[in-house]
């Protein structure tokens, strides 16, 4: 009976033995696998984001010349440089003078916006300019805004304006990008974004893919042209004149 209740006994530590390390190699086997997907979720993960992509500038969304005038509120400041243009305006006579262009907005140029306004084009009679009048040098002047016709708003002006400061927005870049940008100089290692702020909007190179990309930054007649590779400026150089932007 002792001999009996022995082989009994072994062969049920056998059993739990090899019960064991059936279990080990399974648990092995999922952590193996667990592993395989967490490198695999990395791989398409990518790096980490960049945190310009969690910034979103507030908007007003505009709708009619009353909404419009939220711009008053406070200061703005211009998205896209050398784009877009402006006028004298006759304040009392409020009057725009569209047949003298004063000259383009610069890059990030900070206007203190007054009033704005609706005034009919000469050169369109059934549709008017909604215009944000602005003082510069003790002077007025009016860029467009929007249009309207037959009471319809259409307005760019969230496109075209941050109303608030982008050196907050954008308060993670080093000080000498922002250094860079506000005396609108372009410098190496500079992403796209922050040469558009220094230098305007650039015009984009045919060829071009996600990783290198060449724009001709017409930089208000002091043109250059700027390489970028991963988004960093790697090559800048003189570039061709003439280039320009139409609003």
């Amino acid at each position: 009976m002792a001999v009996g209740g022995a082989g009994v006994k072994q062969r049920i530590q056998i059993a739990l033995i090899l019960a064991m390390v059936v279990a080990g190699i399974r648990l092995g086997w999922i952590f193996y696998e667990r592993h395989q997907e967490a490198v695999q979720t990395a791989k398409k993960e990518g790096p980490p984001l960049n945190p310009d992509y969690y910034v979103t500038p507030k908007k007003l969304y505009p709708y009619d010349l009353k909404s419009a005038k939220q711009l008053t509120r406070q200061p703005a400041w211009v998205r896209g440089g050398y784009v877009y243009s402006y006028y004298p305006y006759d304040r009392t006579a409020h009057r725009v003078d569209f047949a003298h262009e004063s000259g383009k907005l610069l890059p990030l140029q900070k206007l203190e916006i007054k009033d704005v306004i609706l005034q009919t084009m000469p050169a369109k009679p059934g549709e008017r300019q909604v215009l944000a009048v602005f003082e510069q040098g003790g002077r007025l002047y009016a860029a467009p805004i929007g249009t309207e016709k037959f009471g319809d708003y259409k307005f760019y002006s969230d496109d075209m304006l941050f109303i608030q400061d982008p050196h907050e927005l954008y308060k993670h870049w080093p000080s000498d990008v922002w250094q860079a940008i506000d005396q609108h100089e372009a410098k190496p290692g500079m992403s796209e974004m922050q040469t558009d702020f220094a230098l305007g909007i650039g015009l984009l190179e045919p060829g071009a893919d996600d990783i290198d990309r060449t724009l001709d930054y017409p930089n208000g007649g002091k043109p250059l042209t700027i390489s970028f590779h991963h988004d960093k400026a790697i090559e800048i150089k003189p570039g061709k004149p003439d280039e320009k932007i139409s609003q």
